[in-house]
């Protein structure tokens, strides 16, 4: 639990990381980084790749934070100075059926999310930027990536909490609850 100042949390759209980065974050008395925020601005526009990296950089020099996201162009300033990874591998139809349940959520609650952006019936169900679509589009990929990037050498320093179940997470989580 040592390895708990500077915490990643990664893993396929709708599989809890924003929910996790809070639970930790709360009870490690650490900031909280939520990438989607610093990326999206209003009307759902990217924010430019500078700013962004800026807004990175400058979270990340804090001592103790707790940051999920899978944004590759900042994973060079972020990976580096992370000492844990948890990884939420979860199965495909876990992830897109919390997916879809999530989505009907937000649409109907017309939730605000980063920049008070909202997700529309039709981005979420009948666009090519749907959610949904990107859920079933990037989740194997996601996969052999991450098995891929924590095989590398400069990616050794961090200590791997690889999550393929609720359960493993559950258990993970009581070990800190005990530390803490």
């Amino acid at each position: 639990m040592d390895n708990l100042q500077r915490v990643i949390i990664v893993g396929g759209s709708c599989t809890g990381k924003t929910t996790l980065a809070k639970l930790i974050a709360e009870k490690l008395g650490a900031s909280r980084i939520e990438l989607d925020s610093m990326y999206w601005g209003p009307d759902w526009q990217e924010n430019s790749p500078e700013q962004f990296r800026n807004c990175v950089k400058q979270a990340v020099a804090q001592p103790r934070w707790v940051c999920d996201g899978n944004y590759t162009f900042v994973r060079d300033i972020t990976w580096p100075r992370a000492t844990m990874l948890i990884w939420l591998d979860y199965p495909l139809p876990m992830v897109f059926l919390r997916a879809i349940r999530r989505t009907f959520s937000r649409v109907f609650r017309q939730t605000a999310l980063y920049s008070g952006n909202k997700e529309t019936f039709m981005l979420s169900f009948c666009s090519r930027k749907s959610i949904l679509l990107w859920v079933l589009q990037s989740h194997h990929k996601r996969h052999k990536q991450m098995d891929q990037l924590l095989k590398q050498q400069e990616n050794s320093h961090l200590h791997v909490i690889q999550c393929k179940k609720p359960a493993d997470l559950d258990l993970f989580l009581s070990k800190i609850k005990s530390e803490h």
